[in-house]
């Protein structure tokens, strides 16, 4: 069955993983994806299955956001490198890049350039501040663009330093998230128009985006500005916090709504406890003496059972709990595993390698993965033959150093 967005070629030009990440996941739904690496060194020719070690085979293709792609290396700083790159444009549907605005302009990628060569083009740039402002050329990572966005400064309890997390909410669920949906609204504006447009991904954007609800919200409507350790979420509150069980093992309530704590407090015999539940002042306060010693007496209360004890007793309650996962026990836990979480795909020097699911689950156009991340380089010969270069032509630009 054909994926939905099988007919859609796409070029990636990134060096960082959200960006990848983004073009993963429309490979999953069907698009022929190319990456656009650069060549190691100007000397080296392209690497095959003979010269790779075992281990950077497994390191290639065991690389997620590179699953279902292609790899041609071209070196774009080479005059030929970007002529190259352009004959490859004008075919393409979509073109990604995640650098610093001003590097494609550089290298002859810009927007500006290949919309006069495919103006159908849908062009996207992932970047950490965008491509105009005062911060446009600044550096910056995940931990910087979550904390000029706010959201850092809620993560943790009151009174201690901010808790970093992964860098999934500016680099994944920020860039990554709304680049993928950048580009499907200009490729489904395009099917009205004819013409492409310049997506501008900022990651700071996204971020300040994702946190208006806590952070913009209640600024707005009453001037409160929220601070750490005063959310109904920040983990202060007993009906939405982590506890450690008998056997050292971490699970988590969410009970946030008053009905769902009503179930706890019955299930763990303190109904007692009913009227603790959250209310609307939670927002922007951080938990009292009463709150606390509610959330004390459960911590003991957690202690008596083991955490899988408790899970298997809660759930059955109605009660919102979660076992705290390490990632083995991730994938091997049956409702992960029911809903095709975890997949095996051939490789055809490794065997069958392990990968991780689609989330996405299309009734008619499902995702799929069909092939494992390529090394650098893998398709290059491949790709070129399918834009018209015969062989000759494709072993003297080997040999300029232009592809490798």
């Amino acid at each position: 069955m054909a994926g939905a967005l099988e007919g859609v070629t796409i070029l990636e030009v990134v060096r960082v993983g959200p960006a990848a990440f983004a073009t993963m996941m429309l490979a999953d739904m069907g698009a022929e994806v190319i990456k656009i690496e650069t060549p190691p060194q100007a000397a080296v020719k392209g690497a095959d299955f003979g010269t790779l070690t075992e281990k950077e085979a497994r390191e290639a293709a065991y690389t997620l956001h590179n699953r279902n792609k292609r790899s041609i290396a071209i070196n774009l700083k080479a005059r030929d490198g970007q002529k190259l790159l352009h004959k490859m444009a004008a075919r393409a549907d979509v073109f990604v890049e995640g650098f610093r605005p001003g590097v494609m302009k550089r290298l002859g990628g810009d927007y500006e350039t290949l919309r006069q060569i495919n103006p159908r083009l849908v062009y996207c740039s992932l970047s950490g501040y965008g491509q105009a402002g005062p911060y446009r050329d600044f550096a910056g990572h995940d931990i910087n663009y979550i904390s000029l966005g706010g959201a850092l400064n809620l993560i943790g309890e009151a009174g201690k330093l901010p808790t970093v997390p992964l860098n999934v909410i500016a680099d994944y669920a920020g860039a990554a998230l709304h680049g993928v949906v950048g580009i499907l609204l200009a490729l489904f504006a395009r099917e009205k128009t004819g013409q492409g447009q310049f997506i501008d991904i900022s990651y700071l954007d996204t971020v300040v985006y994702l946190a208006a609800n806590w952070c913009a919200a209640p600024y707005f409507s009453r001037g409160k500005v929220i601070e750490r350790g005063q959310t109904p979420y920040s983990g202060g509150y007993p009906y939405y916090a982590v506890y450690k069980a008998k056997d050292g093992k971490l699970l988590t309530i969410g009970c946030r709504e008053p009905w769902l704590w009503a179930n706890l407090c019955r299930a763990l015999g303190r109904e007692d406890f009913i009227p603790y539940a959250t209310r609307p002042e939670h927002l922007g306060q951080a938990p009292d003496a009463d709150y606390r010693e509610v959330k004390r007496q459960l911590e003991e209360i957690f202690l008596t059972r083991t955490r899988d004890e408790w899970f298997d007793r809660l759930i059955k309650q109605d009660v919102c709990i979660g076992k705290v996962y390490s990632w083995d026990e991730v994938l091997a836990d049956p409702h992960i595993l029911y809903r095709q979480m975890l997949l095996e795909v051939p490789h055809p020097a490794l065997g069958m390698l392990k990968q991780v699911g689609i989330p996405i689950k299309l009734s008619r156009n499902p995702g799929s993965v069909r092939r494992n991340g390529p090394y650098l380089g893998e398709n290059t010969d491949e790709v070129m033959g399918e834009l018209g270069y015969a062989a000759e032509a494709i072993e003297r630009l080997r040999q300029e150093n232009v592809i490798a």
